[in-house]
């Protein structure tokens, strides 16, 4: 049973990190080469707003807001479940290859399969999700050993080799592309909120949905995962069979993040990390919060990059400035 102090505390931190998301999105909205100023949002959202002020509010800002919001959320959990799953807590999408065989999913049908304008944006997420649940497998194959089970160690250098692996066969199959293509790809690596209109966000929704709800009914099935094998098998969990559904379901979230965002990596890391240490380890308790964290963490990161430079620095590049040395310091620790 939880004690209510800790409920309460929960509770509290969601409201303040929903309020910080608040607040982050209005000054995303009021700041930029086409700005909006607070004293027009209002009635710009209530209908009053002349058309360019209508324009910069519905078709520019609160899209990319938004988009960027769900995939902050998505690959926070995503790290949630991993590092649940894995019992390690240097696990995440991007660390451990999953983003990566998501891109180069990704960059194989942009390059190579005839797009079709109309569909593209619902397909995308698929195609994530096919090469990142390949790579899954094969990360998960190459770590697990029949005597020993899953080793979070193995795991996570198996991962990173894929990863830089995956990463070189990018390259080749960018070298000899069209321009075009290659420019869309790179900003794709960089992490470049990209898919910044509303069908992104109506293709990204419906797996955050399903998927949300589903984990969060799974997370008395992770803190038990989170124990020994003996003592799992002892209260009855069917280890490899819950291993396997909460990974898909860790892909999926993944996938379909980086597939409208590119490759953004620490997201998934740094924010289940944020969520323990201010409510506790019980997954019941810091995935809602992880979820809260990691959508502001992108938003915040995605509206100091485009405002730092004339020119703009992708929130990919501004999570993996502040990511990298966590890691690090995680990787120091453990």
């Amino acid at each position: 049973m939880i004690h209510s102090s800790i409920i309460k505390k929960q509770r509290i931190t969601l409201l303040a990190f929903s309020i910080l998301i608040i607040v982050t999105s209005i000054i995303g909205i009021s700041i930029g080469p086409s700005s909006l100023s607070f004293d027009r949002l209002i009635p710009t959202i209530l209908g009053q707003g002349d058309f360019k002020e209508e324009f910069v509010l519905f078709s520019i800002r609160l899209p990319r807001i938004l988009i960027t919001l769900l995939a902050g959320m998505a690959l926070a959990l995503s790290g949630a479940i991993l590092q649940g799953v894995t019992r390690n807590d240097l696990a995440d999408p991007g660390i451990i290859g999953i983003n990566a065989g998501a891109g180069v999913a990704v960059a194989v049908f942009f390059l190579y399969v005839p797009i079709n304008a109309g569909n593209f944006v619902y397909v995308l997420p698929m195609v994530a999700f096919l090469g990142a649940l390949v790579t899954s497998v094969c990360i998960y194959l190459a770590s697990y050993q029949r005597s020993t089970g899953l080793q979070p160690v193995r795991l996570v250098l198996v991962g990173v080799g894929f990863s830089m692996a995956l990463s070189g066969l990018m390259i080749i199959l960018i070298s000899s592309a069209e321009k075009v293509k290659v420019d869309f790809i790179a900003q794709w690596l960089a992490g470049n909120i990209w898919g910044t209109d509303w069908p992104f966000i109506i293709a990204l929704l419906p797996w955050l949905i399903v998927l949300v709800p589903f984990s969060l009914y799974k997370a008395n099935r992770l803190n038990l995962l989170g124990m020994s094998e003996p003592v799992a098998i002892g209260v009855g969990v069917s280890i490899e069979k819950e291993r396997v559904v909460l990974m898909l379901t860790a892909v999926a979230l993944a996938a379909s993040a980086v597939s409208v965002t590119g490759g953004i990596a620490f997201v998934g890391l740094m924010a289940p990390h944020m969520a323990k240490a201010l409510v506790g380890p019980r997954n019941q308790l810091f995935i809602p919060v992880a979820i809260l964290i990691g959508g502001w963490l992108l938003l915040f990161a995605d509206t100091l990059g485009r405002n730092l430079l004339a020119v703009g620095i992708p929130a990919g590049v501004m999570v993996a400035l502040i990511g990298a040395p966590y890691f690090m310091y995680l990787l120091l620790k453990k």
